[in-house]
């Protein structure tokens, strides 16, 4: 899949929440988004990044930025996974990897030897008007919020 770069329009999507609620794009115009792709809720990886963001969320809203997580998972599971590591901010289901795959957060890995097809680690800083402000693809959990903070502050 194609990646984005800076200065490319983020593809519009409307996908369900943690709680079901169906939640699009549109609802941050206005604001600075991080949007972030993680293959699965509550392992050592996806709960590292996901606690990371937690404990920086107060320091991005000062920013003026909202925060998103999005993984193949059911919205169940991404409830329970909010609700374990109390996180506080939007995940959302992308079961069909729709999203994953306009943002270029979708392709090849390997594992064992083993290749497949799934999510690959990513964050994208989105400003106002839904504009690609930075990407980070195969980006570290733990680096995942330092970048971000340091585009910020570009």
């Amino acid at each position: 899949m194609a990646k984005l770069n800076p200065g490319d329009r983020a593809s519009h999507f409307v996908l369900k929440d943690q709680n079901e609620k169906e939640v699009s794009l549109e609802h941050y115009k206005g604001k600075k988004v991080l949007v972030y792709f993680y293959p699965k809720a509550d392992t050592p990886g996806c709960t590292k990044q996901a606690c990371s963001v937690r404990d920086a969320k107060a320091q991005l809203a000062n920013l003026g930025v909202d925060v998103i997580g999005i993984s193949p998972d059911t919205p169940g599971k991404q409830k329970k996974f909010d609700g374990k590591h109390n996180l506080g901010f939007t995940l959302l289901s992308d079961q069909d990897n729709k999203v994953a795959k306009a943002y270029g957060a979708w392709g090849e890995k390997s594992m064992y030897g083993k290749k497949y097809e799934g999510i690959i680690r990513s964050a994208l800083l989105l400003d106002e008007e839904g504009k690609v402000m930075q990407t980070w693809y195969k980006v570290s959990p733990k680096d995942t919020v330092p970048k971000a903070l340091e585009a910020l502050e570009e």
